[in-house]
């Protein structure tokens, strides 16, 4: 069965409003809006404008949830973390909660795959609502972060980040990895995280600023294509389908393919779909 996913090309305050609004879903109760803070460094910038955010997040009365980073950087501790998170803008425009700041909670995994359980920020059993606001870019492991990696890799503490980098392997320290076993434990997770909150939880990919790095590298490649719009879901794996699509249409968007499908990116959405968690079918509704 497909999906619906929300497009406008339009990057602006009001059209991630509009995106969000036209999912029909509120977010209610104490919303946690899932961000990167992004690591800072000579070429990093690409992370989310707040600016671009801000009236989403006033809208719901969210707050910006992130967790502590697995490697080296200025964001592996929570006072650090938070200190970054004002120098790039985002405690000006809402509370800042770093959700393993108190530790972690182990989440139950679905028997059968590489992940005995999903370790998380302990704060994220405190949000009655998430959205999964994800800046989509290219990842130097995963191919490509979007909708689905922000939900697992993203609310992962740092010993769950090694635990899926590992698959499985470890919580104490990196490990080579089959590539396709590190993408089949990113969708085991980001199924434990939707196991575990429910239905009230929904996306929305903010495409622009395209390099193939991610927002955790300061030193990231910079961008090389057109920035594309913004997409909004309730189902992660269309959105980030559709938004796959979007780059695979778009004329100067050979380096980030690349990039995708060198890490065997797309598998992860067999996987998330295979899972359960969603369909890569999907009506792309265009509001322009």
């Amino acid at each position: 069965m497909a999906s619906t996913v929300y497009f406008t090309q339009a990057i602006t305050p009001q059209t991630v409003v509009r995106v969000y609004e036209a999912l029909g879903h509120p977010a209610t109760g104490k919303v946690g809006i899932k961000i990167s803070t992004g690591e800072p460094g000579p070429r990093g910038g690409n992370w989310l404008d707040p600016q671009l955010i801000r009236e989403l997040v006033e809208l719901v009365a969210g707050t910006l949830v992130e967790t502590n980073m697995a490697y080296p950087g200025r964001r592996t501790t929570t006072e650090e973390h938070l200190q970054v998170a004002a120098e790039h803008g985002y405690t000006a425009i809402a509370p800042v909660d770093i959700l393993d700041a108190d530790g972690s909670i182990e989440l139950p995994v679905r028997p059968g795959g590489h992940l005995s359980r999903d370790i998380v920020g302990s704060h994220l059993r405190n949000y009655d609502h998430l959205i999964v606001l994800s800046h989509f870019k290219g990842h130097a492991m995963s191919g490509f972060g979007g909708a689905i990696k922000n939900l697992a890799v993203g609310l992962a503490s740092p010993v769950g980040k090694v635990n899926i980098y590992s698959a499985g392997r470890s919580t104490s320290h990196w490990s080579g990895t089959d590539q396709n076993d590190f993408l089949e434990s990113v969708a085991e997770a980001a199924v434990a995280v939707t196991d575990f909150v429910g239905h009230h939880i929904l996306y929305l990919n903010i495409v622009n600023n395209l390099s193939v790095d991610c927002d955790c590298n300061g030193d990231a490649a910079p961008a090389t294509m057109a920035d594309i719009g913004v997409l909004g879901s309730l189902d992660p794996v269309a959105l980030d389908q559709a938004t796959i699509d979007l780059v695979w249409q778009a004329p100067d968007s050979d380096d980030l393919k690349e990039r995708i499908e060198s890490r065997n990116g797309r598998y992860v959405l067999e996987q998330t779909e295979q899972m359960g968690l969603g369909s890569r079918q999907y009506d792309l509704v265009r509001l322009d």
